[in-house]
């Protein structure tokens, strides 16, 4: 819809109907990938009708909301646990969806009032407010445990005399799950204005566009590009090694989560870990045995080698590959005037804010116990435990100095490719 005034030419008006198709498209996609992954995990299983209810779960967790896990098994035991773990496929797929809703209405314009780009964000964020309520209310259920066979399940068997039914739930921690989730959104907003070199500014931000744009797209293109390589081998896994359906499942919920870890990985970055108990780290498979060790363990590239082989040099030289690609591109569409290491200084800085997101986002924990009489963590199957948590500080330097080294070598070859073509170039 638009209006015409009678000083100027018409001017977009995005009005409420182009905000909800926006939002019910994200939150319709995020659903259909987060669905079909559980599906494919098996968790149509789950007792009570639970799976409409931990779809709403995983959608919370996938724009940064909260998920508690709850329990309670009466006068003679107690259940314990914790879960702060994204699924990154779900998260992309949204922002994806957000960012071409919300850069769609005004593309094709030069510059942008931030009258309108506010209002048109502003419609978008009230309606995602009333999703992430609904999502966070919807975002509960609780669960009997079954103890099994054996001595802890003779003890179930005395449940009704004892109150000994232990239970466990989740709920979503509405005002929490609200404010992160709005966060996202206007992160994943402010990225799209960003990265779109087609996306209309106001004209006080015009001054950015050659600093800003170029190397904010680069980083999107190195995310994206390692998703890219890690769903050609997830397919490739699913389609010779077998367990097609788990892969399936990984790769619906949590494909960026290892092609994230692995790109930091390959620059030199060092994660600790732990698994302990029935959770683990399905794809790729050394990664939960590199880490199910009595103690924390590290999780780098000495240690993949180390475990399974020399072929994880390969992630060192992806990385190369691929950062000085993005360089070579985000100079080449950086202006002339442009000079060599200030693109060696963008690069790094991006690339270190890129490597504080994924440090931020594919950190993992997970545990759930259970304890009878005191005594705890009873029963097989019943309790365990994934840690996985950066080094913050050596994984910044590392992607400092990669990216100010791969900016100045793509920047070079970029100016000297410019001037061989007889443009200009310093």
């Amino acid at each position: 819809m638009s209006a015409r005034t009678s000083s100027g030419p018409a001017v977009p008006r995005h009005g409420w109907a182009q905000a909800l198709v926006t939002v019910l498209g994200a939150l319709a996609a995020m659903g259909a990938v987060a669905a079909l992954g559980l599906w494919a995990a098996g968790a149509t299983d789950l007792p009570g009708d639970a799976f409409p209810q931990v779809v709403a779960a995983t959608v919370v967790t996938a724009v940064g909301g909260t998920v508690k896990l709850s329990g309670d098994a009466g006068g003679l035991a107690g259940t314990e646990g914790g879960l702060a773990v994204i699924p990154l496929s779900v998260t992309l797929t949204g922002a994806l969806v957000i960012g071409w809703g919300f850069l769609r209405p005004p593309r094709h314009r030069a510059v942008a009032g931030a009258p309108e780009l506010g209002g048109w964000a502003a419609r978008i964020a009230a309606l995602w407010l009333l999703a992430l309520l609904g999502l966070a209310l919807a975002a509960r259920h609780t669960f009997e445990i079954s103890l099994g066979d054996g001595p802890l399940g003779d003890l179930g068997d005395l449940g009704d005399l004892f109150g000994f039914r232990p239970v466990v739930g989740f709920a979503a921690d509405v005002p929490l799950t609200v404010l992160i989730g709005l966060v996202w959104l206007a992160g994943v907003l402010l990225v799209s204005l960003m990265v779109s070199r087609g996306a209309p500014l106001p004209g006080g931000l015009l001054g950015f566009q050659a600093s800003v744009r170029p190397a904010a797209l680069a980083m999107v293109r190195l995310l994206l590009a390692s998703v890219v390589i890690a769903l050609v081998v997830a397919l490739f896994v699913a389609a010779t090694r077998g367990h097609p359906v788990e892969t399936f499942a990984v790769m619906l919920l949590g494909l960026p989560n290892v092609a994230w870890l692995a790109l930091t990985v390959g620059l030199g970055a060092t994660w600790d870990g732990r698994v302990e108990g029935p959770f683990g780290l399905p794809m790729p498979q050394v990664l939960d045995e590199v880490l199910r060790t009595p103690d924390v363990s590290e999780l780098n590239l000495g240690t993949l080698v180390e475990h399974d082989g020399g072929r994880w040099w390969w992630l060192l030289v992806a990385d190369a590959v691929l950062l000085l690609t993005v360089a070579f591109v985000m100079a080449a569409l950086s202006p002339p005037g442009v000079r060599i290491w200030q693109h060696a200084v963008r690069m790094g800085v991006a690339l270190a804010l890129t490597v504080l997101m994924i440090c931020l986002m594919v950190r993992i924990s997970a545990r759930i116990g259970l304890s009878v009489l005191g005594i705890g963590d009873l029963g097989e199957g019943l309790s365990g435990e994934v840690l996985l948590k950066p080094r913050l500080w050596s994984a910044l330097g590392l992607a400092l100095l990669w990216g100010l080294a791969a900016g100045f070598t793509g920047a070079s070859v970029a100016h000297a490719t410019r001037r061989r073509r007889g443009g200009t170039g310093n």
